[in-house]
């Protein structure tokens, strides 16, 4: 029994000069070691040896209880005892710092085994990536050069470790499979590739360097009617591309379009299909996105279709043609309660000036009711009908020019130009149905046929201006 006390704790505590004492009690040598435990030296080395040696200590109890006996030893062995305690609460506290640890890198994006779920090429061996274009969310755009050819694009790199969740994996998926599914429109951004290493996903598109739709407007103030109608054509054309594709955009506002080019009349594009969804005719959503003063009001309620991407292409358009948006407050929540409740403000600088036929248009798209509201084809009709009519000269005037180009000009007097006007109703001037002699010799005969053509719009061989025919 002697023999084998002081061997457990030689093995465990390292305290020599208190395991020799015990051995050897009657011996004078039990005062030296005495002083020696009371130094704070012995717990430092038993402290980085404890962590290693957990399971002996169950040893030592007996051995402190054989121990107990002479008095000096207990104090000494009773130190110990307690060390064992305090390091067991910090192995439970190193676990916590690892345990913390994981969960910063324990993004979906980072466990999911690929994102893009196929194996890609390296990003690097094609391209060579140059300064940074812009920030978001998820990611940082930035130029990137092909090396094969020198062209520049645009390189949307999306960090891993920011897709916390499983719907942010599926939203980045979504994002590019929409970019492959739109390719081709003219209007809608192309998308190069997509590839992905340990840390990112990469998205390669075509370079926008003429900047946002946004800060053009902050320059301008607001656009003429003309130029306003022209974007507005470029933008509810994408909206209704993309609705009979089966998908709503759900974020459209200035920002998310760019130009080519710094040429005025450089081709926009739409971008940024991060919220977008595929849809089925009458499915209906409930999740609240997109920007508080592009948003629909039955998004805010949380029952919406993809007719909430109308309403948010009205709001750009309104905003062309003035420079502020419809429904505007200081606050977030109070520029929701305007778009659900406000009232549209068409009295103010410089709506006067712009035509009825704009301020209707905008009626019947910034509606409340999605179901009063128009669809985008709709509004592409409207417009086009009303650009028709707009720039189609009326039957009078094409009639006018009729007989101004093909009158014989010796036969005709004043008496039968007066007498073919008075068949009209009276809207012919004398003057111009006898025009000047010259005019009309130089005037070839294939312009009549071309006013006529140009008046006959259903092909039918009539002329005819809201019902009216000639």
């Amino acid at each position: 029994a002697p023999s084998s006390s002081p061997s457990e704790p030689t093995t465990t505590s390292r305290s020599v000069p208190v395991v020799q004492p015990t051995a050897s009690a009657p011996p004078p040598e039990v005062k030296p070691p005495t002083p020696e435990p009371t130094p704070t030296a012995p717990p430092a080395p038993i402290v980085i040896s404890e962590p290693a040696r957990p399971p002996p200590q169950q040893h030592i109890q007996p051995a402190e209880k054989e121990a107990n006996t002479p008095p000096p030893p207990p104090p000494s062995e009773q130190q110990p005892s307690s060390q064992p305690a305090q390091p067991q609460p910090r192995q439970q506290s190193r676990p916590k710092k690892p345990s913390g640890h994981i969960k910063r890198i324990s993004s979906a994006g980072l466990q999911v085994q690929s994102v893009l779920r196929r194996k890609t090429d390296n990003l690097k061996d094609k391209y060579s990536l140059g300064r940074k274009l812009g920030q978001g969310q998820f990611g940082t755009t930035y130029l990137c050069v092909d090396k094969a050819t020198g062209l520049e694009y645009a390189c949307k790199s999306i960090a891993k470790r920011k897709l916390i969740t499983d719907e942010d994996v599926e939203d980045v998926r979504r994002e590019i499979q929409i970019m492959h599914h739109l390719a081709g429109h003219p209007n809608i951004i192309s998308i190069r590739g997509a590839y992905e290493d340990a840390v990112a996903v990469h998205v390669v598109m075509e370079l926008c360097a003429g900047g946002e739709l946004f800060d053009r407007i902050v320059r301008r103030g607001h656009y003429t009617e003309r130029q306003a109608a022209e974007l507005a054509r470029v933008i509810v054309a994408v909206v209704e591309s993309c609705h009979s594709l089966g998908v709503m955009h759900r974020d459209l506002k200035p920002e998310n379009f760019l130009f080519v080019g710094n040429e005025e009349d450089a081709a926009l594009k739409t971008i940024d299909f991060g919220l977008s969804m595929f849809f089925r005719p009458g499915e209906m959503f409930s999740d609240v996105v997109g920007s508080p003063y592009y948003v629909a009001p039955e998004v805010l309620k949380k029952s919406y279709s993809q007719d909430a991407d109308v309403w948010s292409a009205g709001v750009i358009v309104y905003i062309l043609l003035c420079g502020v948006p419809p429904f505007w407050a200081e606050t977030e929540q109070g520029i929701f309660e305007q778009v659900l409740n406000g009232t549209l403000d068409f009295e103010s600088d410089p709506w006067p000036s712009v035509s009825e036929g704009a301020k209707d248009l905008l009626r019947k798209v910034l509606v409340r009711d999605p179901k009063k509201r128009l669809t985008a084809h709709q509004v592409l009709c409207q417009s086009a009908r009303r650009r028709r009519v707009a720039l189609r000269p009326r039957p009078t005037d094409i009639l006018q020019m009729f007989y101004a180009a093909c009158r014989p000009p010796v036969a005709a007097d004043e008496r039968r130009g007066t007498r073919q006007a008075a068949r009209l109703g009276g809207s012919l001037p004398p003057e111009a149905v006898l025009g000047d002699e010259q005019a009309q010799e130089d005037a070839p005969a294939g312009d009549c046929r071309e006013l006529i053509r140009g008046g006959d719009c259903r092909a039918q061989g009539d002329v005819q201006d809201d019902g009216h025919r000639q």
